[in-house]
This record gives structure tokens, C-alpha cells and sequence, in this order.
């Protein structure tokens, strides 16, 4: 079977992630896709598969003869989508033969080379897209598709390889990630995950990351008598926001550049919430970040009353370039896998994490590969069939190299 086939029947198994649920994983669909994996791999011969109650779903390939001396090679991906938008009854087409030009997806919307300009890179190909109403999916399940299809054609073409150890994860879109991965049992000395864009896309530099919730408590009084005592949550809610540089936003930042996002808001004048996440690659310039939130929290207090703010920070993942600077060959590994595959390796940081961020800061170093999907977390998500193709050839180049 062909990766982009079985990426078609995997998308339409709703598993988007919810960060309130307070629970591993956070939804039962989730378990739902592990299970159908589970199953699969077993089909498929690989051995020692599990799937644990947390919903992390684990299968093994041992070295073939000639390789029992090489390393264990880890790969991983995650069964989560996005809770950012739709993801349930996701109905994916394939436009044949791209030709160019504006794509219409239905529900108003329409895919455009000049608000993604890959698409200029991928005339000819075929592409699969949403149908407008939900996003599609392959972050990340065109990662989990690429690497069961990489397994199957080692098994059934018997080509000699070295161990390779296999994961799928949960709520990596929550940011709980590979929290739970059972790294002794897994068993690979490093690992790849496959949860990046471009087919060609090496990452080894990540966002430290952090999530921050604000907690506004009001005074509401009646409008009329309210001089010198009310204190309108909405508008303190509104002041924290300014109190934030302006221009340090995603919308406004690219490359190395950190940033603080506000992701949810809601509230009345008695009380408002402010859910942010911040991010830096440079260490010191993130602790600046929290600093800076804690700063606010006591100008807050200082001017409208102690309790009136109340800020809570949650760290997320660290830069796994303080992990990875000294474990370069296996980023050069990967670099040869693709120019074996006829690409040159766009080496580029993460602006977001990959599960190898949290993996590689607890002791499995794991640099982050393309799968070749774009427009992550909407309806614009797409992803051609030859770039899956791709993606599998490099997957078999990384595990057949001595």
C-alpha cells in the first residue's frame, strides 16, 4: 500500500486533542486511531507492538544480518490533530495532476499559490485537500502514514536494515507530547520525528515554550455608583495585553524571533481569563519573556489590588539544540539520507515543537524531518502524493545506511 493511501483512511478518523480534559489521552478518539495502528503493525509483522492505556502505541523491527552492529533508529510521529479548528468528518480529495493556480475547496474558501507558495513547487503533482469545511489532518497523520509504509516494504521486499523502533504519541498538539513515552522500553539510541512541512525540512533548533493563564478578578458594582469602585475585569484583562510589546507577535516575528501569543480570551466585568503561550529559541531571552509576564502580575496588583491578577505559567519544551549541538551525525545522517533521495537538506528551527523537543531534553536525542504537508491546523492543509513518496524513501535511506 501507498502512504498516501493509507493517509486517506487514517484522516477520516477524527483524534483532535483537547487541553482540558486533564486526561492521557486528553480524547478517546485518539484511541480509536491507536487501536486501528495497533492492529495494523501487527498485520504488517512487526514485532513487540503494544498499545497502553495512555494511548501510545509502540511496534519494533530487530536488525537485519549485517546490521546487528548498527544503531537502533527511533521513529515517531503523533496521533493528534489540532483542536484549532474542525476536525471531524474530514471528507479529503486529490486533485490530480496540479496544473497551478487557485484551487476552490468549497465553503468559500479557496487554495491559493499566493497565499502558499509551495503550491508554484508542486505543479504536477497530486495534491489532497480539504473539502473547505475541516482541516485535513496530515499534521501529523501523513507522518504515521510514511513510516508504517517505510516498514511494510521493508518486511515485504526484505531489504536489510538496522533495528528500528517505532511510536506513535498522543496530544503532542496540547503540548503534552512525548511526556509518557516509555524511552528504556522503546529501545533506539535516537529517534526522528516525522512532523515537519517541507519534504526536505531538517529541524534541530526548537522554541523554548511556554503556556501562560491569566486569572482576572473584578469588582462589579452598579454602573451608576461605581466611581473609585468598580474594577472592570475586561478592561484590566485588556491592559495586561497592552503591557506587552506590541510588535513581539507571531503575526510579526519570523525566524529566531520570540513571541507572545494570545490564544483565548473570555470574560465579564466580575471576571476575565487570558490564555497566552510564549516562545524564545534563546534561553536567555525566554526567561526575559516570563519575567516579563511576572512584572505585569505585579504592576496589576500594585495598581487595582492584590488577588486582582493572578498568573500562572506552565513549562511546555525546551530547545532541543542544547541536546542535539553535541549529537550532530545523526542530524548528518539524516542530511544524506536526503541527498540519496536527490534533496538538499533545508536546515531551518522550528517555529512551534515537535515531540523530539521534549524526547531529546529527556535523554533520546530526536531532530524533527518534513513530511511534505502545508497549511497546518485548517482547511488550507495539503499534501501531495509524490512528496509522501519522498518522505518514505528518506525513511528507508536513514534505516538501510551502515
Amino acid at each position: 500500500m501507498e502512504a498516501w493511501q493509507r493517509f486517506l483512511d487514517y484522516v477520516k478518523i477524527n483524534t483532535q486533542s483537547d487541553e482540558d480534559s486533564g486526561s492521557t489521552p486528553s480524547t478517546a478518539c485518539q484511541q480509536v486511531l491507536a487501536k486501528r495502528l495497533e492492529e495494523e503493525m501487527q498485520a504488517l509483522g512487526l514485532e513487540r507492538v503494544r498499545r497502553e492505556e495512555s494511548g501510545y502505541v509502540y511496534g519494533f523491527l530487530s536488525a537485519s544480518e549485517g546490521f546487528e552492529n548498527s544503531p537502533c533508529i527511533g521513529l515517531i510521529a503523533h496521533l493528534d490533530t489540532a483542536p484549532d479548528f474542525c476536525g471531524e468528518n474530514v471528507q479529503p480529495r486529490v486533485v490530480e495532476n496540479y496544473e497551478g493556480g487557485a484551487i476552490d475547496l468549497g465553503h468559500g474558501r479557496v487554495l491559493s499559490p499566493e497565499q502558499f507558495p509551495d503550491l508554484k513547487e508542486q505543479i504536477g503533482h497530486d495534491l489532497i485537500v480539504t473539502d473547505g469545511s475541516t482541516l485535513l489532518g496530515a499534521d501529523d497523520k501523513a507522518g504515521i502514514a510514511e513510516i508504517l509504509t517505510a516498514c511494510e516494504r521493508l518486511i515485504t521486499e526484505k531489504i536489510p536494515h538496522c533495528a528500528i523502533a517505532v511510536c506513535f504519541c498522543p496530544d503532542e498538539e496540547i503540548g503534552h507530547g512525548a511526556a509518557l513515552l516509555d524511552i528504556p522500553g522503546f529501545g533506539a539510541d535516537f529517534a526522528y520525528t516525522l512532523d515537519g512541512d517541507a519534504v526536505n525540512e531538517l529541524n534541530y533548533e526548537t522554541f523554548n515554550a511556554s503556556a501562560a493563564q491569566w486569572e482576572i478578578q473584578g469588582v462589579n458594582v452598579h454602573p451608576g455608583s461605581a466611581k473609585d469602585i468598580m474594577v472592570n475585569a475586561c478592561l484590566v484583562a485588556m491592559e495586561i495585553n497592552a503591557l506587552l510589546p506590541t510588535e513581539e507577535i507571531p503575526a510579526k516575528t519570523e525566524g529566531y524571533a520570540g513571541f507572545f501569543h494570545l490564544t483565548d480570551m473570555s470574560g465579564s466585568c466580575d471576571r476575565a481569563e487570558l490564555k497566552y503561550i510564549i516562545r524564545d529559541h534563546d534561553e536567555a531571552r525566554y526567561a526575559a519573556r516570563q519575567e516579563k509576564m511576572r512584572q505585569i502580575e505585579k504592576e496589576i496588583n500594585a495598581r487595582y489590588g492584590q488577588g486582582t491578577a493572578k498568573l500562572s505559567m506552565t513549562e511546555q519544551y525546551r530547545n532541543m539544540a542544547c541536546v542535539l549541538k553535541d549529537k550532530m551525525e545523526i542530524v548528518r545522517r539524516a542530511e544524506r539520507a536526503m541527498e540519496k533521495a536527490g534533496l538538499q537538506a533545508d536546515i531551518r528551527p522550528v517555529r512551534g515543537g515537535t515531540d523530539g523537543a521534549q524526547l531529546s531534553c529527556r535523554g533520546l536525542p530526536c531532530p524533527n524531518l518534513g513530511t511534505g504537508c502545508y497549511g497546518f491546523h485548517g482547511p488550507y492543509e495539503h499534501i501531495s502524493t509524490q512528496d509522501m513518496e519522498k518522505a518514505t524513501e528518506i525513511i528507508l535511506n536513514l534505516v538501510t545506511e551502515k
